[in-house]
């Protein structure tokens, strides 16, 4: 899958390839066609480096259902410090990421990709309820400790703790957390789990502790992943994003 326009696996109707006479205006009806399937979603664009993807866990999560699902789609850049008009009429939260489906825009990522599984349900990413919110609270201890000037507030160790617990549950579960197969609760946790590894290790030098290897070999699991390297973004704009959380 492309971050503007991916042509895999599309089939052109025969309607648009039948006055396509050279090579050159095949090729342009073929592009037509996979603009014509391609789903549109709005993201954060980079702060740092003009025309590339931003920063936003929540975001990143919606790319990687796209891409581990198979489906084309077309990013739409939106600079979140100067909102243009048309973006605001189709997201008046002026929130990302929204996303276009059955002529509908769809905000939320928790809403657009249960929306996404049940309009595309394969490859299946469903993942038991008992097991959703395996996790889940990583990311708010992670920004507790992030914001943290006082070394003895107990923020890290409530940061360590989460994580030690979801060591022992990929130690007796994994090596994702519905087991052999990543599932959407990955894809949820797995981009919050980046900007902790690249925030912490930025302000405070901090990185995941060697003994929690069960962690520290499933962030490299995923963050390997052609899906996610194509959806991540860049190291700049993470720590440029969590600046103003850092400084004040």
């Amino acid at each position: 899958m492309s971050a503007t326009i991916a042509a895999a696996g599309v089939k052109v109707p025969a309607v648009l390839v039948r006055p396509c006479r050279t090579g050159h205006l095949l090729r342009r009806c073929r592009t037509a066609a996979v603009r014509a399937s391609a789903l549109e979603v709005c993201v954060k664009a980079s702060s740092t480096v003009p025309g590339r993807l931003g920063d936003c866990p929540f975001t990143q999560r919606v790319l990687l259902t796209l891409e581990e699902k198979k489906l084309d789609y077309d990013m739409k850049l939106v600079d979140l410090s100067d909102k243009p008009d048309w973006f605001l009429k189709i997201s008046p939260e002026g929130k990302v990421p929204i996303i276009k489906l059955e002529e509908k825009w769809i905000a939320d990522s928790d809403v657009i990709t249960q929306a996404l599984e049940e309009k595309y349900p394969e490859p299946p990413l469903y993942t038991p309820p008992e097991k959703a919110s395996v996790g889940s609270k990583i990311f708010s201890t992670f920004i507790g400790f992030l914001k943290s000037k006082d070394s003895s507030d107990g923020t890290e160790q409530a940061l360590l703790n989460e994580l030690k617990s979801f060591d022992d549950y990929l130690k007796d579960n994994g090596p994702f957390i519905n087991g052999e197969k990543i599932s959407g609760a990955d894809l949820a946790l797995a981009p919050k789990l980046y900007h902790m590894e690249i925030s912490l290790g930025h302000y405070k030098s901090w990185s995941v502790p060697e003994n929690l290897s069960y962690v520290k070999n499933y962030m490299t699991r995923i963050f390997s992943m052609d899906s996610f390297v194509k959806t991540r973004a860049l190291k700049e704009d993470v720590i440029a994003g969590w600046r103003p959380k850092v400084m004040a």
